[in-house]
């Protein structure tokens, strides 16, 4: 068994539990807030079966998308 900590944007942790969930997968979900941009990320702890560990991390990949935001100087 492999534990898997993700730490996702709040923008795609609803529709990434939802496709979990169908997949059968099983995840603990914290409310945690970023860094440099004090935005808030949610982290989900997920126990995985070896043999399920790289479809529940393909999960995670189809779902999460990388943004860019732009940040002004104070």
């Amino acid at each position: 068994m492999k534990l898997i900590i993700a730490i996702v944007q709040d923008k795609d942790a609803g529709r990434l539990l939802e496709a979990l969930v169908r997949k059968g997968f099983g995840a603990t979900k914290l409310a945690s807030t970023g860094g440099f941009l004090r935005e808030g990320n949610t982290t989900l702890i997920l126990g995985v079966e070896d043999d399920r560990l790289d479809e529940a991390i393909d999960t995670i990949r189809d779902i999460c998308r990388s943004r860019k935001q732009l940040v002004t100087p104070l």
